[in-house]
């Protein structure tokens, strides 16, 4: 993998870049000649986080022949207060789905990506995060 991360010409926010050239804007704290707009680095990883259990689970639903229709993740997440660095302490993580979709089945594909197959999971808990999470079923009435 190869990123590039490139400070924008005004100073504002640098880009992080890809290898299949995906850009996501970066926060630069007006401390450091930034506008503090852009996704902060931290936040960044909790992002990945969702945004890899996704993957997981939506392609563990698939193979299954659910049908979503929808599907939400909410995540709270807390850093360890006055500490430098101040890594993410704990985050709990509210999986929400609509459609087709068999509880038992979701609650299965959410635990296999969170206990298994989530390397941003996996990589969060060895640097000592307590990461818990439940399902919300949405039914349309």
């Amino acid at each position: 993998m190869k990123i590039t991360i490139q400070r924008a010409p005004d100073g504002s926010h640098t880009t992080a870049t890809d290898e299949q050239d995906n850009a996501v804007s970066l926060y630069v704290p007006e401390i450091a000649g930034g506008a503090a707009t852009g996704v902060r680095p931290m936040q960044m990883l909790i992002m990945g986080l969702g945004g890899c259990a996704a993957v997981d689970i939506l392609l563990i639903l698939k193979k299954q022949r659910q049908e979503v229709t929808d599907f939400k993740i909410e995540i709270a997440a807390e850093r360890e207060p006055d500490k430098e660095p101040s890594l993410w302490q704990k985050a709990h993580m509210v999986f929400s789905f609509a459609g087709k979709v068999e509880e038992g089945k979701a609650r299965k594909a959410v635990a296999l990506s969170m206990e298994k197959y989530c390397s941003v999971a996996e990589t969060l808990r060895l640097a000592g995060a307590d990461l818990t999470w439940e399902i919300s079923m949405i039914t349309n009435s």
